[in-house]
């Protein structure tokens, strides 16, 4: 179902439809609307320009984001490999135990 919500960015008001609930499209204009006048706020831009530069600042922290969760998946995947290492090392060190206990009551 399509949902439709009018919002403000910049001083202009755009309808937007999309999937997403209103409260998702607001929050996400609301976003945009915050970096333009960011941007407006650095000094006398037209609206045009202060969309790209604003869509720049957007693009900049996405991809460091995507980075960082990169570097997260990375971690993740290491501290996994570590805990199966362990977990074999302790299955060993069980089995051996066993053995021990075993030719002690021989």
């Amino acid at each position: 179902m399509q949902n439709k919500v009018t919002v403000t960015i910049d001083g202009q008001e755009y309808t937007l439809v999309a999937g997403e609930d209103a409260a998702y499209m607001k929050k996400v204009a609301d976003h945009v609307d915050a970096k333009v006048r960011e941007v407006r706020e650095g000094g006398k831009v037209s609206g045009t320009d202060a969309a790209i530069l604003a869509a720049l600042n957007m693009a900049d922290e996405y991809f460091k984001q995507v980075e960082a969760a990169e570097a997260l998946r990375g971690q993740i995947k290491t501290y996994l490999e570590e805990a199966k290492d362990l977990e074999n090392q302790l299955s060993e060190c069980k089995r051996e135990i066993f053995k021990l206990q075993t030719q002690g009551r021989k």
